[in-house]
């Protein structure tokens, strides 16, 4: 069973993006997005590892929230000194601001316990060069470039991608990033998609 993820926010936009964002770096999770609060509780809250949550609707349903406070992750706009302690994506960032944001948390950087949840496919599963085309393509080199510095052809290094992606699951660079930065092949600042 997937884990499952609400996005909660009237903002169309922010929800479907989110949304997207996070299905591509979590494809083994299910994300659902919710403009009204009263169509995401009847789908059995209980049900969702996390809660994406814009600040109106965490203030007009405090009372919900509030004993789910590790799985909540408040959609701000720009940084603000207010719910401090509490997990913060400021969706006004760029995309990869946002990517690195999602990054962190799914890392568990608050703490233990405090990290989303994740579907990761046992690291077994890849053999150790593709263990090493994975990690040098999600410190952002190109297919050409990881050929180079492990001394084989290009072609060999993409049929390893595509090996990679069908063990996985994963197609896209941001997927495959995130499953190496979970794993512990990269840290995040050593991301190629992910720069300060």
């Amino acid at each position: 069973m997937k884990p499952a993820i609400a996005v909660v926010t009237r903002n169309l936009l922010v929800g479907l993006g989110l949304r997207s964002l996070l299905a591509e770096l979590m494809p083994g999770a299910e994300v659902l997005h919710f403009q009204r609060f009263g169509d995401f509780a009847a789908t059995d809250p209980e049900g969702y590892v996390h809660f994406f949550v814009d600040t109106r609707t965490l203030l007009r349903h405090a009372d919900f929230f509030r004993d789910r406070r590790q799985s909540v992750i408040l959609l701000t706009h720009g940084q603000t000194p207010h719910f401090a302690g509490m997990h913060r994506l400021d969706i006004r960032a760029d995309a990869e601001e946002l990517m690195r944001a999602i990054l962190q948390l799914q890392r568990g950087v608050h703490g233990p316990g405090h990290g989303m949840a994740a579907h990761v496919p046992s690291p077994a599963l890849l053999t150790d060069r593709e263990t090493e085309v994975l990690t040098l393509l999600a410190r952002g080199l190109t297919s050409k470039e990881i050929a180079d510095r492990l001394g084989i052809g290009t072609t060999t290094v993409v049929t390893h991608r595509r090996s990679i992606a069908g063990k996985l699951g994963i197609r896209s660079v941001a997927g495959l990033t995130l499953y190496a930065a979970t794993m512990g092949y990269i840290d995040i600042d050593e991301s190629g998609i992910i720069k300060n």
